[in-house]
């Protein structure tokens, strides 16, 4: 009973922490953010800070590592309870990957207007790419590599995800939803071209 207490304490404590660290990285660069500033913003104390971390990065790096996991269990969701999942059949309900990301739209926002961001794109695509390597295999007899089609993917729904934060996220995640599903399904035709005279 009382290792209960005091995992709630651990958890409360660690979660007062990256709530602080993401409110002084909405006013100032992480390399300003100082260990003192998150300890009192967390109303705790250095000892406390130490007892879970061993500098503000491992104390980032634990924010974008829960991110990380959200994200990639909404990405799973739309196949990750059937053996064939085939693209051109799957509702818009099926993809949960905006609703995570508009859910924790307050982290994702302060990350992606701090110097970190680089770091936080990397992680992001590094994640969503290796899960689709590790669990989707695509069937196809056209004469397309895979790994180019694969790096053709992840860039084009990535690219899309990061438009969207970057835009403050303008659109619905219902909307987002939808769209990613009609693009996907997507086949273009003639182009007009504006010749220039």
């Amino acid at each position: 009973m009382g290792k209960t207490k005091v995992d709630r304490r651990v958890l409360r404590s660690k979660l007062a922490l990256k709530e602080a660290l993401l409110s002084l990285m909405a006013g100032k660069s992480f390399s300003q953010v100082s260990i003192t500033e998150i300890v009192e913003k967390a109303n705790y104390n250095r000892g406390t800070f130490y007892t879970h971390y061993e500098n503000k990065e491992a104390l980032l790096d634990e924010v974008l590592g829960e991110l990380i996991e959200e994200l990639i269990a909404a990405f799973r969701a739309p196949y990750d309870q059937v053996e064939l999942f085939k693209v051109e059949e799957m509702p818009a309900t099926a993809v949960k990957l905006f609703e995570h990301i508009y859910s924790r739209r307050e982290a994702y926002t302060v990350l992606f207007q701090s110097d970190v961001l680089p770091m936080v794109k990397e992680k992001m695509f590094s994640a969503v790419k290796r899960i689709s390597n590790e669990d989707l295999e695509h069937e196809t007899t056209d004469p397309i590599n895979r790994e180019l089609m694969q790096a053709y993917s992840m860039n084009a729904l990535m690219g899309l995800v990061f438009h969207w934060i970057e835009g403050g996220f303008q659109y619905e995640p219902a909307y987002m939803q939808e769209q990613l599903v009609l693009i996907l399904n997507y086949r273009p035709g003639a182009a007009r071209t504006h010749v220039r005279k």
